[in-house]
């Protein structure tokens, strides 16, 4: 298994670094999985509550298949 495929529709995040000797200074590089996070999410939670059905329909679910 890739290591990115651990993140696919998890809410965790990858964090790695390496120092660069010659410039004194350290590079810190993320990855995250944010489909259906943000505006994405509220616009859904938002259609939700304006059909009058459960605010959280379709957000408790993995968006992808892993």
């Amino acid at each position: 298994m890739r290591k990115q495929d651990l993140l696919k529709g998890s809410n965790f995040v990858d964090i790695g670094y390496v120092t660069d000797k010659r410039t004194n200074r350290i590079v810190v590089t993320g990855a995250i999985d944010n489909l259906m996070k943000g505006a994405a999410g509220q616009a859904v939670q938002n259609m939700n509550l304006m059909l009058g059905i459960d605010e959280e329909c379709g957000l408790k679910s993995l968006p992808m298949s892993i």
